[in-house]
């Protein structure tokens, strides 16, 4: 048996409901002990199918934030039926109260799940995402260049320890990766062309094959790409570290921006060594493709060089050469903002370095297409 007083709800047709409705009487003690029986059981009542139903709350002797709570979600779930419901009675010292859950309450409506998009609708989502995403991007390169431009005239502002720094991390660190695979990637040229070039008796062309290949195309492509893996995905990591931790929003506080402290020495570092790291592949890329073509081929290291300085003019070596600056300003700009882009939890941090490798290495891609319809517009 229950000790507590229990709430009461009894419908009924009042005249304060109208000729087409129910008045709905409140009695008793709506307090969360009171409604205790009364809960599950108000959907089942014998609501009207329409019409008007005024909730009398006069007969209420208690009331807490509970039975104001249920009290709020009986109206609510009256009228998401399509029934005109309404509270009247209610006394002066629980006016307040109700009035406050009122406030807080949420509608069904606003409860439910989203109805799924449409395939067109979520294209058009996901198109206008990246398009902001675009601008957003566009608006960091903007500032960085403009915080280039201040430290080109003021050049005190230049960091050049962090600059040397990065130079190390992304430049020095990088040698043996880059060689490694661009000697290997030599080997892979002159051996996959070895059995077309016997087949015509043209041996000694395979220093034009593996040369023009490789310091036009190959070696800047190929270095730029372990370049994002490595450095861009470092940048984009440590940026969003210190996005989640609140570091940068402190460094703002005491007056010193982000972008000189940050961005400008991993722009201007990876500009100097990605050329150098190129030129460096170049090298071992050929030294890969000799050893094969010596193998392979019975081009002994004189004869492959003696070709080579006349398959390469130096028109190929430069347009090779032109490209590493670009595709460094891209990888640094997008892992840079890829790590200020991170919020919330170290989840946000990885799922951007993701993205900052992904959209550089896309993006490194196209320009390089870019590059190669413009060289042939050129002639070059």
């Amino acid at each position: 048996m229950n000790r507590f007083p229990a709430a009461e709800l009894t419908i009924e047709p009042g005249p304060t409901a109208g000729s087409d409705g129910v008045a709905a009487r409140c009695a008793g003690p709506w307090t969360i002990q009171g409604i205790a029986r009364l809960e599950g059981g108000i959907d089942g009542l014998p609501w009207p199918p329409s019409g008007d139903v005024v909730l009398d709350a006069a007969g209420i002797s208690a009331l807490d934030t509970a039975g104001a709570w249920l009290l709020q979600r009986t109206l609510l779930m009256l009228r998401a039926q399509g029934r005109r419901a309404s509270l009247s009675g209610i006394k002066p010292e629980f006016d307040a109260l109700v009035q406050l859950v009122a406030s807080r309450a949420v509608t069904p409506a606003s409860a439910l799940p989203p109805p799924p998009l449409g395939t067109f609708e979520s294209l058009g989502r996901k198109a206008w995402a990246d398009l902001i995403n675009a601008g957003e991007f566009l608006a960091f390169v903007g500032e960085a260049f403009t915080a280039l431009a201040r430290a080109v005239l003021q050049p005190r502002r230049i960091r050049w320890l962090a600059i040397l720094h990065n130079m190390q991390s992304a430049g020095f660190d990088a040698l043996p990766i880059t060689g490694l695979l661009s000697f290997l990637m030599g080997i892979v040229i002159a051996y996959q062309g070895a059995d077309q070039l016997q087949r015509f008796g043209a041996n000694i062309f395979v220093a034009d094959l593996v040369g023009i290949a490789m310091l036009r195309e190959l070696s800047p492509l190929l270095t730029a790409i372990i370049v994002a893996g490595r450095s861009g995905s470092a940048y984009a990591a440590q940026i969003g570290t210190m996005k989640v931790t609140e570091e940068i929003d402190a460094l703002r506080t005491v007056g010193v921006g982000p972008q000189e402290l940050l961005v400008l020495p991993k722009m201007l570092a990876l500009v100097i060594v990605l050329p150098l790291l190129t030129v460096y592949t170049d090298i071992t890329g050929v030294l890969g493709g000799m050893l094969m073509a010596q193998t392979r081929l019975d081009v002994s290291f004189d004869a492959f060089i003696d070709r080579l300085s006349e398959a390469i003019v130096l028109s190929t070596y430069w347009t090779g050469l032109s490209k590493a600056p670009v595709f460094a300003m891209i990888i640094a700009l997008v892992g840079c903002f890829r790590g200020f882009e991170a919020s919330g939890s170290a989840d946000s941090v990885g799922r951007q370095t993701t993205i900052a490798v992904v959209q550089s290495i896309f993006l490194v891609i196209v320009v390089d297409a870019v590059f190669s319809v413009v060289f042939n517009i050129l002639d070059l």
